[in-house]
Order: C-alpha cells, then sequence, then structure tokens
C-alpha cells in the first residue's frame, strides 16, 4: 500500500459517545485531515481508547453529527467496546 493512501486512511476520524437515555451511540464528532489528527489526539489525551478501522470510519462518516449509528452497525460497535472493555480490564490501574 502507498504511503498516500496510508496518509489518507489515517487521516479521518469519528468520535462515538453515549447520552443519557439515548439507545445507541451517537456521532459526536468526525473530520479529516487536521481535524481527524485534532479528534484523535484529543481522544488520547483524555485517555480514551482509539480503535483503527478504515472501513467502520468509512461507514461512520456518512452519517450526521448527533446522528445514532444505525442498527446495522450495532453488532461491529459493541465488539468494540468488549475490545475496550477487555484493553481496560487488562491495563494497569494507577
Amino acid at each position: 500500500m502507498s504511503d498516500t493512501r496510508q496518509q489518507r486512511r489515517r487521516r479521518q476520524a469519528v468520535a462515538l459517545a453515549y447520552r443519557d437515555g439515548d439507545e445507541a451511540p451517537r456521532v459526536l464528532a468526525k473530520g479529516y485531515g487536521e481535524l481527524a489528527e485534532r479528534i484523535i489526539s484529543a481522544a488520547r489525551e483524555s485517555g480514551l481508547q482509539v480503535h483503527d478501522s478504515p472501513e467502520l470510519v468509512a461507514l461512520l462518516m456518512q452519517l450526521d453529527l448527533d446522528e445514532r449509528i444505525p442498527p446495522e452497525l450495532y453488532q461491529v460497535i459493541a465488539e468494540l467496546l468488549i475490545w475496550v472493555r477487555d484493553l481496560e480490564r487488562d491495563s494497569p490501574s494507577y
């Protein structure tokens, strides 16, 4: 894979969040290029897990800000939540 293609893939980001009463996560932020880098940086600085899944990001980028993820993505988001839980469980407590 060319460096240019890898850079484009890494330079998009979507942040999801639950709000009180939500049935599913909503798109909190999304962006390309510098904005994507800032979203990723802010997530890491806040201690949030960052998952690199270009296919999922491409699907989520189609959603509007504050839009709930569609039921078709529930399974993959559930798998990501399990991944995050496992990472947090296996990491040392501070």
